[in-house]
């Protein structure tokens, strides 16, 4: 399939009003891109806005695209109008088997067939959401982490009737788009970050549920331990350096028995009303009352001033 050339994908479709979608919808602004976005209800714009003015702040602080700008924002309720002219398409529907399946079928027939559409699903596979679809080859995962307009991962796999160039292109196009994009080298459930980060959360919930640790003692202990070094190295990459000049392999050959070690517990816990208003408690106290809105703004000012620290220690470039 010849798919447009990336330098010259100016019009991005981003379907779906929530903070995934809107997410997407001011990324794609701050990059300089032209961007349609469908949302299912009009009676669902302004929160959509929200998402979009909030991100903004945050996009503006790690600096804008030459030529972005919130004015090259359409918002639609019509799905044809949506994709017209659309060279690329970012898909954040709900996590519905069902709805994403139904949707891709009215894409699959009225998307002009060079034109990547990309699922941001976290839990379904494109195998599953491809299937009713006519023209599945160019169907993708493009998996991000949330906040999608900060954090620069997108998790990239096709499905089984995915076109391999398709994920080439996807691969290209998310990397001219400012993302970091990582291809799957198969479909998995979680893909690899989401997988990770599941084992960390399981761990919590045990200690929290055994009565060993709380919400607070946890996440202080992550913020001021693994978590900065994470940051810069990730988990393979920290252990190597963590061990002098022997590196990895010495990492191995003296921590090696201790993998057998029954440190962890990666199975779930049961999820008794007990666990659940511990974790709902802690979690209450640390936000001290804060609304939702205060602790994302937060959160985004906090993650600009990290990435921003990142990029500057550029360590394993």
């Amino acid at each position: 399939m010849n798919y447009p050339a990336i330098e010259d994908v100016r019009n991005v479709c981003c379907i779906g009003a929530g903070p995934i979608g809107g997410g997407w919808s001011a990324h794609f602004l701050a990059r300089g891109y032209d961007v349609v976005s469908y949302i299912h209800d009009a009676a669902e714009k302004a929160s959509f806005l929200e998402i979009v003015e909030t991100a903004w702040i945050s996009l503006e602080s790690m600096g804008l695209a030459p030529g972005a700008s919130l004015d090259r924002l359409t918002i639609v309720t019509d799905l044809q109008a949506a994709v017209k002219g659309a060279q690329f398409i970012q898909e954040s529907a709900p996590e519905v088997i069902a709805i994403k399946q139904a949707l891709y079928k009215q894409l699959g027939d009225m998307v002009p067939h060079d034109v990547v559409i990309s699922s941001s699903t976290s839990g379904l596979t494109m195998t599953e959401i491809q299937k009713h679809c006519s023209t599945p080859g160019r169907t993708v995962v493009g998996h991000p982490f949330n906040p999608p307009y900060l954090l620069p991962l997108v998790e990239i796999v096709g499905g089984d009737a995915t076109d391999s160039d398709a994920v080439s292109w996807a691969e290209a196009f998310y990397r001219a788009a400012g993302k970091a994009p990582v291809v799957l080298n198969s479909e998995i459930p979680g893909f690899i970050a989401t997988r990770l980060q599941e084992a960390l959360w399981r761990e919590a919930l045990h200690m929290v549920a055994n009565g060993e640790a709380t919400p607070e003692q946890i996440d202080t202990a992550l913020i001021n331990g693994p978590a900065p070094r994470m940051a810069l190295l990730g988990q393979c990459m920290a252990f190597h350096v963590a061990c002098g000049e022997g590196g990895m392999a010495t990492n191995l050959d003296q921590f090696g028995p201790a993998l057998k070690w029954p440190w962890t517990r990666l199975e779930a816990p049961e999820l008794t009303k007990q666990l659940r208003d511990r974790m709902v408690d802690g979690c209450d106290r640390m936000a001290s009352g804060r609304h939702f809105s205060k602790l994302a703004a937060e959160r985004d000012r906090g993650l600009v001033e990290v990435l921003k620290a990142v990029a500057a220690a550029d360590i394993l470039s």
